[in-house]
């Protein structure tokens, strides 16, 4: 049985551009999928597929039970949806902004208008209710664009690249805030730049490179491909890289890496800290003085760059698609953005 969020074959072109080119994805209930892939790679168009934002050429997209292309209007009323850039009005203050998109969902007044006081204090931003939102930090008007995606308390969320440009303080809010919701039971799509924050709120992570997904899995099972631990030392001395690194060569289960400049070897190994410990008895037995010494274990950054042959980037636009910027945006009500989905 397809999960809340489900694609199969989608296509999108742009005239000679293919955005996408045979999407599947498919995301169980109460999970996290992060959607990683270098710079238009084609994970905001994906996203705008799933939110009826854009009609895919071709495929099929079921989001909470609803099929995308047969349904739109039901979708819209069945997801959430924060985008790259905060969609809230800077001249109404934060309460009001909360108000309007509850009314723009057919709440009543009274409904709408207690649902944003619930929604600021879980934000943090009561004390700021009351103030114009162009007076807002970045981090403070993230928050709001993400209370207000949450007015009807969707079943199905999208955030896509949600904490770009926040610093750590308010991107640390907003990962409690995320992990809160799907505690809750909310199925979430993350497309991320920010690979750290994949590793640490996904429950399956898929890496979308030329409109395709090209890896799939747990951040575990993805970090497995590209191979197991490494000893890393940087000597003391130019003079110890050749006894080093016969020294590491012994404990090595793979070739020694040498890199003269920086003074550093690197070794694939197996067994931990316990043959870390055995490394550092072993050069000191041979007097060799060294600088630095770590165990290091892949991380997402080195099954990005394996897989992608890319490193991970900031992107101020979308992912190739025209009008990523204006058209990245939260779909409020049933009346709202017909065109889009034509």
């Amino acid at each position: 049985m397809p999960g809340a969020i489900y694609a199969e074959g989608l296509v999108k072109t742009f005239g000679d551009v293919r955005a996408l080119d045979g999407v599947d994805l498919d995301v169980p209930e109460g999970t996290v999928l992060g959607l990683l892939g270098p710079n238009g790679a084609g994970k905001t168009t994906a996203v705008r597929c799933l939110t009826t934002l854009l009609r895919p050429d071709s495929g099929k997209a079921v989001v909470a039970g609803v099929d995308v292309l047969k349904q739109p209007d039901a979708v819209r009323r069945s997801i959430g949806l924060s985008g790259q850039f905060a969609a809230v009005d800077e001249y109404l203050t934060g309460r009001e902004n909360l108000h309007m998109v509850g009314r723009l969902y057919q709440m009543r007044a009274k409904e709408a208008k207690a649902r944003a006081v619930e929604l600021l204090e879980q934000f943090h931003l009561t004390d700021a209710a009351d103030r114009p939102t162009k007076t807002y930090s970045g981090g403070m008007r993230r928050r709001l664009d993400l209370a207000a995606a949450l007015v009807v308390s969707p079943p199905v969320m999208f955030m896509d690249e949600p904490t770009t440009g926040l610093d750590p303080r308010n991107r640390q809010q907003l990962w409690e805030v995320i992990k809160q919701l799907v505690s809750g039971g909310t199925t979430l799509l993350l497309t991320t730049q920010y690979l750290e924050e994949a590793d640490h709120l996904a429950h399956d992570i898929a890496v979308v490179d030329h409109g395709r997904v090209i890896a799939q899995g747990t951040s575990d099972q993805l970090k497995a491909r590209t191979g197991g631990e490494r000893v890393e030392v940087v000597v003391h001395e130019r003079d110890h890289i050749r006894t080093a690194a016969e020294v590491l060569t012994g404990f090595g289960k793979g070739d020694t890496t040498v890199e003269e400049h920086t003074r550093k070897l690197i070794v694939p190994v197996t067994g931990g800290a316990k043959l870390l410990a055995e490394v550092i008895r072993e050069l000191d037995g041979r007097g060799i003085e060294i600088d630095d010494i770590a165990l290091r274990r892949p991380t997402l950054d080195d099954v990005f760059l394996s897989l992608t042959g890319h490193v991970a980037e900031e992107r101020p636009e979308g992912d190739g698609a025209p009008g990523s910027k204006q058209d990245t945006r939260r779909n409020t009500g049933k009346d709202s953005n017909e065109e889009a989905a034509k």
